[in-house]
């Protein structure tokens, strides 16, 4: 069993925040570019009224997205060598459920107005329905339904009993 202080747990739990923040982060930029050039398009003057303000909602969606996902950063270095870490994990778990929520927004009225601008209206709406289920499949139902997989993390005070016990957790 390991022995990881409570300060390395924080700072494990920061690490692994940041790696999926990393990949978020990535996405969100590539969809946030896609939709900033869109209305510089030579077919973006076709565009039906829905169509752009299916847009407008898909590009705010996206910049919220990318200022939710990157503020970890800008925190972090608010808070740089304060001892702050735990209140650190704590904000940027936050804000990084709300970035994927804005990220879901995004993808799925991106997906919304690509696929009106090719398809007739229905078609484009079950599509799109469909993406959204797709994604709360993926990024809510199952995660969510699956939380007691494996053992949980030690809770703060199980961590202060195994350093003010250390021969009760000895391994024979």
């Amino acid at each position: 069993m390991s022995r990881e202080t409570e300060k390395q747990r924080w700072d494990r739990n920061f690490s692994d925040l940041l790696q999926e923040l990393r990949v978020a982060q990535t996405g969100v930029q590539i969809l946030f570019a896609f939709l900033l050039t869109l209305p510089f398009s030579n077919g973006f003057p076709r565009t039906t009224a829905f169509q752009k303000d299916v847009y407008v909602v898909a590009l705010i969606a996206a910049a919220c997205a990318a200022a939710l996902i990157i503020s970890p950063v800008a925190f972090h270095r608010a808070l740089f060598r304060q001892g702050r870490k735990p209140e650190l994990v704590r904000y940027a778990h936050k804000v990084a459920t709300g970035g994927l929520f804005f990220m879901f927004i995004a993808i799925v009225a991106s997906v919304l107005l690509v696929i009106d601008y090719v398809l007739p209206a229905p078609a484009a709406l079950v599509l799109s329905v469909f993406t959204g289920l797709f994604f709360v499949t993926f990024w809510g139902i199952l995660p969510w339904s699956r939380r007691d997989w494996g053992e949980p993390d030690e809770t703060e005070k199980q961590m202060e009993e195994r350093r003010e016990n250390p021969e009760r957790y000895e391994l024979a």
